[in-house]
């Protein structure tokens, strides 16, 4: 727990530290909430300063009580980067030795408030909540109220694609996790949030939620948590996905402000049946013994193929198909028992569905 280094950075306004996230390197990025523009102002190179018995520290190097060691430093660090609008995501990739590589900017005329970031097989994943149309370096407007607005970058920062996310008149992102595959490749981001009213409280207005994303982005479902003990106040904390494949959220519930319980909500085969049901792909029977079909919703052009593959929750591929029939069966029998989703791929599209294997 002893000090080793000491880094102050930002500009003449508000910088918040909203998350903090450990890289392969040694390193660490920051999400910053910052509402300051680039510092053109003098900024000390170092500051050495004394640590004391009264356990005071000296200003500047002032002393106001008895030497205990050796002096320190602390580092500054002047914001370099643009400004846009109220409030933007400040991203600050930091070495093993305390220096600063590289910093990125992102955000529009209105109020842009990071929460959080993830490490991804492609880079990181940052995101937080939006009041900002299209303006500064945001390519992606709102729908209502605040949306989630997630942005992906490669490990130098530079931006990959970024999306934006609805769900009612306030969305509050809390948790942005990295699915990944077997061999460690991102599959897909698994954002979870709630939901609060702005203006006239209404009860349908607060809830759990989670949206499921690809690696690009790109949303694969969405579900509203309500739930028998729904209360006045949703606040969701933390989702999780479990080893097999279902999902955990975590937050509070209350009916007034000081008065919330922990709430904690498993999604069971059936909730996760629903979030994948998909109408171009359907399984039969469903849960599977030995064998199911596989009838696709769609027709294959002339002389086209779909690739059906079983992949387990842990991503590994199972099973694969080549098939042009609308109609496939596929051998299940040698699967152990648990659950499973088959994709089928064309040229054009993707689209997958779960089974049960008894």
């Amino acid at each position: 727990g002893n000090i080793e280094r000491q880094l102050i950075l930002g500009g003449a306004g508000s910088d918040e530290v909203e998350s903090i996230l450990a890289t392969a390197d040694g390193g660490c990025l920051l999400g910053i909430y910052s509402t300051s523009g680039k510092y053109e102002g003098l900024v000390p190179e170092k500051v050495r300063y004394m640590e004391f018995t009264t356990g005071i520290y000296s200003d500047r190097g002032e002393e106001k009580g008895q030497d205990t060691k050796e002096p320190e430093e602390i580092h500054y660090y002047a914001k370099q980067s643009d400004h846009y609008g109220i409030g933007d995501y400040w991203i600050v990739k930091i070495d093993k030795s305390g220096n600063v590589e590289w910093e990125k900017d992102f955000g529009g005329s209105g109020d842009d408030h990071i929460r959080t970031l993830t490490r991804t097989s492609y880079g990181y994943a940052v995101g937080g909540e939006s009041r900002s149309e299209i303006s500064g370096n945001k390519r992606t407007g709102i729908k209502e109220g605040t949306d989630l607005w997630l942005i992906a970058l490669d490990e130098n920062g530079e931006e990959m694609w970024q999306k934006s996310y609805d769900y009612s008149t306030r969305d509050i992102l809390m948790s942005l996790k990295n699915i990944k595959t077997k061999d460690g490749e991102t599959k897909g981001l698994l954002i979870g949030g709630y939901s609060q009213a702005e203006g006239t409280k209404k009860k349908e207005d607060y809830a759990f939620w989670m949206v499921y994303t690809d690696k690009e982005g790109q949303e694969q479902w969405r579900k509203i948590v309500e739930g028998t003990s729904r209360k006045a106040e949703e606040r969701l904390v933390s989702a999780e996905m479990t080893v097999d494949g279902q999902y955990i959220l975590a937050g509070t519930s209350a009916e007034e402000s000081g008065k919330e319980l922990w709430k904690v909500v498993k999604l069971g085969d059936k909730d996760i049946e629903e979030l994948i049901e998909n109408k171009e792909i359907r399984i039969y029977p469903n849960p599977v013994e030995d064998y199911c079909y596989v009838e696709l919703g769609f027709d294959l052009e002339q002389g086209e193929e779909a690739e059906l593959s079983v992949y387990d929750y842990s991503g590994r591929k199972v099973n694969s198909i080549r098939t042009s029939n609308r109609i496939t069966k596929v051998v299940t029998g040698i699967l152990p028992q648990g659950v499973y989703i088959v994709t089928a791929k064309t040229k054009s599209k993707s689209v997958n569905a779960k089974i049960i294997k008894k």
